[in-house]
């Protein structure tokens, strides 16, 4: 069987480093609709995995593409599909990836935004948010918004690929706006990748991504969470969270679902308030931050709770989360109160 070709992924840049991809399923993000999809699905274009190329696959209207394909334009206009957001956001720039399509891909694209409270089923709604851009084939195009459009916040995406073809995957990074919503005991997530949560650094991700753990839902698999090589050097894991916003945690929930074989014996967690931080400098010092949580221990495919086991601590914007000694976690949740210093 011949194996999938796997896209490269570019290191992001500056204006993405403390953004959210606003247009992951994964969060809510869904396409709506568009002009024509005859031979790639929309929704496939927001797929979070890398898209991939499949040498002699074939549907039964040609060959399959990792991504949204229209037909060739026979008569005026251009191809569009519109995004309904996870959460409405500020919008800092976009990935506009067109890996593993050469003869097909759109020679230029723009975007238009709605705005939030806006009515996308009104032409009238529309702002105009990126000029159209030259493409090339088979490569990442990593596009920061001009300055005009970052300060309003949008739902809903339209992106216009002009004349027609395939894009592999759209990225759309951006901070969510609006107000966490909070639980039963007045306290919201403050690791929410939906309340603006993003991962800063990590010392190991060889099976799964620490981006996993602020994921909302349980995982729905071993591949859905955060899980390292097996270890055979001393000392232990972890990585580096900054918080949705300041504040005060109240309660730690650690979920191991479907890590059965392979859950850390213990984890941990440290704190710290670095608001201005460069978060470059970040992984020497967090070494040194005062423990939220002490180790403590875990159990296989198990949702835990810690409340008593807290160490009373200030005002907190990110966190190390430290798994002793390897191993994986489905979800990470740091149930807290805004706090400012």
């Amino acid at each position: 069987m011949t194996q999938p070709l796997i896209a490269p992924q570019p290191p992001l840049p500056d204006w993405a480093q403390r953004q959210i991809n606003l247009a992951d399923p994964r969060l809510g993000a869904r396409t709506l609709r568009c002009s024509d999809d005859f031979f790639a699905p929309m929704a496939r274009m927001l797929d979070p995995q890398a898209a991939v190329f499949i040498p002699g696959k074939y549907d039964d209207n040609g060959k399959w593409m990792d991504g949204w394909e229209s037909r060739r334009r026979r008569r005026g206009g251009h191809d569009w599909c519109i995004v309904q957001l996870a959460v409405p956001g500020r919008l800092a720039g976009v990935d506009l990836d067109t890996s593993f399509f050469t003869g097909n891909y759109p020679p230029a694209a723009s975007l238009d935004g709605c705005p939030l409270g806006a009515d996308p089923d009104d032409d009238t709604s529309w702002q105009p948010l990126l000029p159209p851009t030259p493409l090339a084939g088979n490569q990442h195009h990593l596009l920061p918004l001009p300055e005009a459009a970052r300060g309003t916040p949008f739902s809903h995406l339209r992106l216009n690929i002009l004349p027609d073809g395939g894009i592999a995957r759209l990225r759309v990074y951006g901070r969510p706006v609006g107000t966490p919503e909070a639980d039963a005991d007045g306290l919201i997530d403050l690791a929410a990748a939906l309340n603006g949560a993003y991962p800063v650094a990590w010392n190991d991700a060889h099976f799964g991504v620490p981006a996993n753990l602020l994921l909302p839902g349980r995982g729905v698999d071993m591949g859905d969470g955060w899980e390292t090589r097996r270890r055979r050097e001393p000392g232990f894991d972890w990585c580096i969270i900054a918080l949705a916003q300041p504040g005060r945690i109240a309660r730690i929930d650690v979920d191991t679902a479907h890590f059965k074989g392979n859950y850390p014996d213990r984890c941990s967690l440290q704190g710290a308030f670095a608001p201005d931080a460069d978060e470059r400098t970040l992984t020497a010092q967090s070494q040194f931050w005062p423990t939220v949580l002490p180790e403590v221990a875990l159990e296989a495919d198990h949702e835990h709770r810690f409340t008593t086991q807290l160490v009373a601590h200030g005002p907190i914007t990110h966190v190390r989360f430290n798994l002793h000694p390897d191993g994986g976690v489905s979800r990470l949740r740091l149930w807290g109160t805004q706090a400012s210093a």
